[in-house]
């Protein structure tokens, strides 16, 4: 009896100790207002990689550095099945998603440009001729967000924050910087080349360039960068791409093979062509420079409120438009990316300190294999014969409706009709809508075809009709949405391009990286509206007032 008595006791101690530790233990880990103020960052970073597909980290893995791209993966967390949900997949509504965490049905962005049913006109994403230009005298700084309809988690952290939060957006690209500055940034900067290389800006956000900015544009470091374009490592190492002369590539002018190195007139000239430098790497190897600038001179990460740093990369898009995904130039571009990556962590290492800022990485869009280069494999694919098309179209609503009126305008694959007309003839608009829809069904590249009234009186939740419905406004959006076969576009036969609600359009990188992130990874897929509501649950701060993703609980600590 006393044997058994004193394992009763000595059970019931070691229950009752097991019970302190992990009440002690769950005391550590409880939720405060100093555990939350701890854990937030000084800064948060945000990298959009224009035109990057998922496989662009896998493919060119071994070539990568330590510093860059592996850092992020090996050291952060990746979301290997992450998706966009909405088409059309272009830079616009790319951008506009990431920092809203919603799709063109909520935000308004419903592509680079369209038709706007109001005005009657073709509208620009960021264009707004309300604002003046600024550090230049051409009419490229007229821009703002004001077509984007939502806040963004850049507008959310300034609220928060009493807009003491500090919100920088850089890109070549206007639209690229305009959007994830979101409607409060405190500036938004792109770069302006042709005959100026400069980086300017709009009167929404300021009257005159700040000094560094001038100081930056006056230092020739846009000159330093019209040089000759070689590969970084011996070409012969580049395995994972196709070979350097083939018919799907495009040439520079002066150009008479798509090869390297790439050292033309126009690159080599200082005094002009400074859009040239956007269709290389070193677009983003100066857009690296500038970030880094930004992050000095603006003070970024230098007190306990969080600031916010948007960096778009926009010359990996324009390397691809030129040479296509399974080009040289591209497995090149992205090579020396990862150096520029590398050289802008060791800047926020130092300047905002390694721990106390948190990162993410996405893109706007992927891109398709040169459909081509396809067709050579035997694989299926083509292009659109437009011509062809208009001309059918043409004859079929003379011969159904009496007039080709009754459409408007034909942009981002969708048909725009002119309700009044319809009205006019006594036809209801849904009848007409199916009946064109059937039409395009006939056109050898057409797939699929959806209209309006589908979009309206349904909800879809899975496949190409769930993507084309979140990309689908009912104010701003078309009557006649055109899905083409996988594989064919609508472009030049030399290089790649994008826009589809197909896989190749939608399936990009997603990696979350420094304070507050748990290291690993997911099959598990993810959206892209899903990035603004993870960045917001890990800063406390209200989402952004039209999302429609939810947060990745896996990649919070």
């Amino acid at each position: 009896m006393k044997i058994r008595s004193y394992f009763v006791v000595a059970f019931v101690l070691g229950l009752f100790s097991l019970s302190a530790n992990v009440a002690a233990q769950n005391r550590g880990k409880s939720t405060t207002g100093e555990d939350i103020i701890r854990t937030k960052p000084k800064l948060v970073v945000g990298i959009v990689v224009d035109q990057m597909r998922y496989d662009y980290l896998t493919r060119f893995y071994d070539h990568y550095g330590k510093d860059g791209f592996k850092r992020l993966v090996e050291q952060g967390f990746n979301c290997k099945n992450n998706h966009y949900n909405y088409a059309p997949t272009s830079t616009g509504p790319g951008h506009t998603s990431v920092y809203t965490g919603t799709t063109p049905s909520v935000h308004g962005v419903i592509g680079n440009n369209w038709y706007d049913k109001e005005i009657e006109q073709d509208v620009y994403c960021a264009g707004d001729e309300t604002y003046s230009s600024i550090g230049t005298a051409s009419n490229a700084g007229k821009m703002s967000p004001h077509r984007m309809t939502v806040t963004t988690v850049t507008d959310e952290l300034r609220l928060h924050n009493q807009l003491r939060s500090k919100t920088i957006a850089i890109a070549l690209k206007d639209r690229g910087a305009v959007l994830p500055g979101g409607h409060t940034a405190n500036a938004a900067y792109w770069f302006h080349g042709e005959d100026e290389g400069k980086w300017i800006t709009s009167s929404y956000y300021m009257d005159v360039l700040p000094k560094w900015v001038q100081d930056f544009n006056a230092s020739g470091k846009a000159q330093s960068y019209k040089k000759a374009w070689n590969t970084l490592k011996d070409i012969k190492e580049y395995k994972e791409s196709g070979t350097d002369n083939n018919a799907y590539e495009g040439l520079f002018n002066g150009e008479k093979a798509p090869t390297f190195p790439h050292s033309t007139t126009s690159l080599l000239n200082k005094d002009k062509d400074f859009d040239i430098i956007k269709a290389t790497p070193f677009g983003n190897s100066l857009t690296t420079d500038f970030a880094i600038e930004a992050l000095k001179q603006e003070a970024l990460g230098q007190d306990d409120i969080t600031d916010f740093l948007a960096v778009s990369y926009s010359s990996t898009d324009y390397v691809g438009h030129k040479y296509g995904v399974n080009s040289k130039e591209v497995q090149d571009t992205y090579l020396r990316l990862d150096e520029d990556l590398a050289r802008l962590f060791k800047a926020l290492d130092k300047t905002v300190g390694e721990g106390e800022y948190t990162l993410f990485l996405s893109a706007d869009h992927a891109a398709i294999e040169v459909p081509a280069y396809l067709r050579d494999q035997k694989i299926p694919s083509g292009y659109v014969d437009n011509a062809t098309n208009s001309k059918k179209l043409a004859e079929f609503l003379r011969y159904t409706y009496g007039t080709e009126d009754i459409v408007k305008n034909y942009s981002n694959y969708q048909l725009f009709l002119d309700h009044k007309i319809i009205k006019n003839l006594d036809l209801t608009l849904a009848e007409v809508q199916a009946e064109i829809a059937q039409e395009f069904l006939s056109y050898d590249a057409v797939d699929r075809v959806y209209t309006a009234d589908q979009m309206w009186n349904n909800e879809y939740t899975h496949g190409i009709p769930y993507i084309l419905q979140n990309g689908y406004n009912q104010k701003r959006s078309g009557d006649i949405l055109v899905v083409l076969k996988p594989g064919f576009i609508s472009y030049s036969e030399t290089g790649s391009t994008h826009g589809s609600p197909q896989i190749y359009d939608t399936h990009t990188p997603l990696l979350f990286y420094g304070k507050g992130i748990k290291p690993g990874a997911t099959f598990e897929r993810t959206e892209i509206p899903d990035i603004a509501p993870t960045i917001s649950a890990l800063l406390g701060i209200s989402f952004p007032n039209g999302t429609t993703g939810k947060p990745i609980i896996q990649v919070l600590e």
